[in-house]
């Protein structure tokens, strides 16, 4: 396990010899005040809220990253899923929740009550927002259960929920049939699902629809 810091770097003023200045400085003095006046003047205001905003909503971060992850989901004292992530960075602004992220993906194996797999989870990259108990999967996300494929870019498990959901995604049932659609979800257990505006092919047995 190795830790990485974000920190800011600090800088120091530097000193100069003082230097005899000619009789012209005063014509050069306002000369220079002028200039410094006409550019202040041209920055509107507009301009100087922005400066001032960005000052205020600066934060910073401590990072923490580690290496070779498991991740492990119980409810009430039951393991209920586990995990692998290659690397797990934990994020802690200086204001705000904290939260991790797994930038290199994760894999979720769901488990049934003898710890048996049961389903999967699989996506390019994750994060967890702690304060909020949400976990979001992104890019190449693909869950399999026995029964179903759903395949999407973005799915949420919302822990105080249990349950999960997509904005759209791809079902294929264990049949073949593939449906598209959008407003996934599904319970903690994908034992059953729901998708709105479905549309997709199925297959046609003995003349009559699935």
């Amino acid at each position: 396990m190795a830790n990485s810091q974000w920190s800011m770097v600090n800088s120091r003023w530097a000193t100069y010899p003082y230097h005899r200045v000619s009789s012209l400085m005063p014509n050069t003095f306002y000369f220079l005040l002028f200039t410094f006046h006409f550019l202040f003047s041209s920055c509107g205001g507009d301009d100087l809220k922005k400066v001032s905003s960005i000052a205020a909503n600066k934060v910073t971060l401590t990072k923490d990253r580690t290496y070779g992850v498991e991740v492990i989901y119980s409810d009430s004292a039951k393991v209920k899923a586990k995990g692998y992530a290659p690397i797990l960075d934990k994020v802690t602004p200086s204001a705000g929740g904290a939260y991790s992220e797994m930038p290199k993906g994760v894999k979720i194996y769901f488990l049934d009550d003898l710890l048996k797999n049961k389903g999967t989870i699989t996506s390019d990259y994750a994060i967890n927002k702690e304060t909020e108990r949400i976990t979001i999967f992104r890019k190449n996300v693909v869950v399999v259960t026995d029964n179903m494929t759903f395949t999407t870019e973005e799915l949420t498990w919302d822990e105080n929920k249990r349950l999960y959901t997509s904005p759209a995604g791809t079902v294929t049932t264990k049949d073949g049939n593939v449906l598209n659609g959008t407003s996934f979800s599904a319970p903690q257990d994908f034992s059953t699902y729901s998708i709105t505006m479905p549309s997709g092919t199925a297959n046609v047995e003995n003349g009559k629809m699935p």
